[in-house]
């Protein structure tokens, strides 16, 4: 990694402005990319079927949902139309499960950021700000692979693909740029008290429950609905079975909001983190 660290004064005053946020990135693409493929590589490291296991994982996951629901449970939809298939109702699952993985993965891996890269904090002037976008990075790269396995599969059981599928990054986007703000926050919060590891845990396990992953919107009752839309992943898994499952195009005031509260929300992260930095050697 020699040469991609930035050489800046430890000392020196961060910069806690949007446009030093973006600038902190731009500067560090390169770092940020090889030390993402690290991570990827590195979570399969010494495994005889290595980068496969990224795909053999979500197939798995997908043929074990389509069994589980179309030959045990028998489950439909609520709402979906009587043409719905049992096999329909897997796709409708796994697309909730992808998005929830996502938030899952980097929001339960953020409070232990700093604390497991302590080398970086005390032996080198590292960018410390980059480390949640690596995390975030290589959590893409797995839910990135479980959308094409999503697609596949999709047109194997329907015979098409609805071309409103190319509208699925826009509709992550907002929810990358929440999970980053999410991901500084906790990444210092991880540094000053250990115990958040434990709550972040808790935290996914209730959102899961608490998001129409398992079940669509309509069937929460009327009165429990604005919490149900309180929850960051409701939006976002309704907009990607929109496009993805339904066919619709997504809610595009809907998104142009929920960006504009998500990057108020990073940006915010990001202070806190550029903050609270300076304490990081002294607790280490």
């Amino acid at each position: 990694m020699k040469g991609l660290v930035a050489a800046i004064n430890p000392h020196a005053k961060r910069s806690v402005t949007l446009r030093g946020l973006i600038g902190s990135l731009w500067r560090n693409k390169q770092l940020v990319w090889q030390m993402t493929k690290r991570e990827v590589v590195g979570r399969y490291k010494g495994s005889a079927m290595g980068l496969a296991w990224s795909f053999f994982n979500p197939i798995v996951m997908l043929a074990v949902y389509t069994y589980v629901f179309s030959e045990i449970f028998k489950t439909r939809w609520v709402g979906s139309g009587a043409d719905e298939s049992r096999t329909q109702f897997a796709l409708i699952l796994f697309v909730g499960m992808i998005v929830q993985g996502l938030f899952a993965e980097v929001f339960n891996k953020s409070p232990g950021l700093i604390i497991s890269n302590v080398n970086y904090v005390k032996k080198v002037v590292f960018p410390l700000e980059v480390l949640p976008v690596i995390t975030l990075g290589a959590a893409l790269f797995h839910s990135f692979i479980s959308f094409v396995v999503l697609l596949v599969a999709f047109f194997v059981f329907t015979g098409s693909i609805h071309w409103t599928g190319i509208f699925i990054p826009v509709v992550i986007f907002p929810l990358i740029i929440l999970i980053l703000g999410f991901s500084w926050f906790l990444a210092s919060l991880g540094v000053f008290a250990r115990d958040i590891g434990q709550f972040t845990a808790i935290i996914t396990t209730i959102l899961t429950f608490l998001s129409p992953v398992f079940y669509p919107v309509s069937a929460v009752p009327e009165g429990f609905r604005p919490f149900m839309m309180a929850n960051p992943l409701t939006f976002i898994i309704e907009q990607s079975r929109e496009v993805l499952i339904w066919g619709h195009l997504p809610d595009w005031s809907g998104l142009a909001l929920y960006t504009l509260a998500a990057t108020a929300f990073a940006w915010a992260g990001f202070a806190w983190f550029q903050k609270t930095r300076k304490g990081f050697a002294d607790v280490l």
